[in-house]
């Protein structure tokens, strides 16, 4: 669990310091954007080789390995001088992030019998989902009371603490063969620039005007090109990089699908809501931390109730119950205007925060169920790398929406403001200084658009988790024949 807060929380909480940064090293605001997308790159890309690394080095090994890059990383990140310096640092920090949470997962995973998977995982799942909601607040009190290298030095001490108890703790199965084949270049390199090409065109898509830019477009090409050719290499590989058996188990398959669609609302509300905090409803970044700690709070109260209830209650009822009570949290943030306290704000989090132990506990469960122990690293990698993809899917469709409907709502309230408008009239009426009234008047015009494209981001988030519903389906009934997990799952 300390490794895994340690790569969620630090994927959130560097957002609310990027204008810090940018300005102590004097970047732009493109520049500093690298900050995210090259450790989001580097995440992705091991992601998907968890399976083959763990039986190549051992699983006790790799993780170590894994904390001591990402925690040797984390120190340098607060040492960097230049922008280029500290996004180096974190391509680094990515490759030992991106390995963390699945293997994580993993280790979980395959320490408790079946019966008993539902409370372990409530009880992991604090610290994977209330990482990201406690990520953004600790990250607003550092960087307002302190500097913005902190960020990255409070990883210290955990993962030296997290690097000792793996060694203590943490066993190689006998189940967990090594593998000792030479390594496949070929596939190694067709995986990287698929999946980081793609991850590439999800995250530049809308900074670069997407296919109006020849960049997004070669970089488009190469992702669908290599993505297909690794496909077709791995399925006849004896010993693929990437075991793609996993998808014939029909939970599985299913439940990376409702991953997708889960991470699309997820990481896209995780990461627009800040932004209509802190631009439209004028929040510092503590502010905005501490309104959406309610969302963590109700995570945590969620978690092990779905845990407890998930042993009598058939689990897609349990998934699908999520995903309406977070659609009904994302409708009503949507509902929000300018005017909105701070205490409106906190009930719509608390709603999807409870929605989120409904979708994480039984969806884990469903998803890993029928997968043997020996495949379970690999296993865990791909999902979590779909759900990522999905979540970077999310983000560009919703900052999509965002700009396009911004743009739009302004044109349309701008026409409006004219002399021949009776309210504009009146407020221009008898003012001494009618520039800087007409200044107000254009902010306020800007500040309505942007308002009402948030609200349409949210309600298309709350949407697509509705329509989602019927994929619970896809998952097999836990009281059919085909329920039953595996013999090889219990030692």
């Amino acid at each position: 669990m300390l490794g895994l807060i340690m790569a969620i929380v630090d994927t959130s909480i560097v957002n609310v310091a990027l204008s810090n940064m940018a300005g102590t090293l004097g970047a732009s605001i493109d520049e500093i954007g690298w900050v995210a997308t090259g450790y989001i790159l580097a995440q992705v890309i091991v992601m998907p080789l968890n399976g083959w690394l763990t039986a190549r080095f051992g699983r006790r090994n790799f993780y170590a390995a894994c904390i001591v890059i990402f925690t040797v990383s984390s120190f340098l990140c607060g040492t960097a001088t230049s922008v280029w310096q500290l996004v180096a640092y974190r391509v680094l920090q990515g490759i030992g992030g991106g390995a963390l949470q699945p293997t994580a997962q993993a280790i979980m995973f395959e320490s408790y019998p079946p019966e008993k998977r539902n409370g372990a995982m409530a009880i992991f799942g604090l610290g994977a989902m209330v990482g990201p909601a406690i990520g953004p607040t600790l990250g607003g009190y550092l960087v307002d009371n302190y500097s913005w290298p902190l960020i990255f030095w409070i990883n210290l001490p955990i993962g030296i603490a997290a690097f000792f108890m793996t060694l203590a703790f943490i066993k190689d199965q006998s189940y967990v063969k090594r593998d000792t084949t030479p390594v496949d270049w070929i596939g190694l390199g067709l995986l990287a620039a698929g999946v980081g090409s793609l991850q590439y065109v999800l995250e530049r898509g809308q900074t670069e005007d997407w296919f109006s830019s020849q960049t997004i477009l070669i970089m488009a090409i190469i992702s669908v090109g290599s993505i297909v050719a690794f496909i077709i290499r791995e399925l006849n590989d004896d010993k693929p990089l990437v075991d793609l058996s996993v998808f014939r188990s029909r939970s599985f398959t299913g439940g990376n699908i409702i991953g997708i669609v889960s991470g699309f609302g997820l990481f896209g509300s995780a990461l627009m809501m800040p932004l209509y905090f802190q631009n439209v409803l004028g929040f510092t970044a503590m502010g905005t931390g501490i309104a959406l700690l309610p969302g963590a709070i109700a995570t945590a109260i969620s978690l092990p109730i779905a845990g407890r209830i998930g042993k009598w209650i058939d689990f897609r009822i349990c998934i699908a119950f999520g995903l309406v009570v977070f659609a009904l949290g994302c409708w009503l943030v949507g509902g929000l205007n300018q005017q909105a306290s701070f205490e409106q704000t906190l009930w719509p989090r608390a709603i999807q925060g409870f929605a989120i132990g409904f979708m994480w506990v039984p969806l884990t469960t469903a998803t890993l169920g029928d997968i043997s122990r020996a495949k379970m690293s690999g296993a865990t990698g791909v999902s979590t790398l779909v759900r990522q993809l999905g979540g970077s899917l999310g983000i560009a469709i919703l900052q999509l929406i965002e700009t396009r409907d911004q743009d739009s709502a302004y044109a349309t309230l701008a026409s409006g403001v004219t002399m021949a408008n009776q309210n504009v009239a009146n407020m221009m009426h008898g003012v001494a200084n009618q520039s800087a009234m007409l200044t107000n008047i254009w902010s306020m015009v800007m500040l309505n658009a942007e308002t009402i494209a948030y609200n349409d981001v949210f309600r298309v988030c709350a949407i697509v988790f509705l329509i989602s519903i019927p994929t619970v389906l896809l998952l097999k009934s836990p009281h059919g024949s085909g329920g039953a997990p595996e013999p090889t799952l219990i030692e």
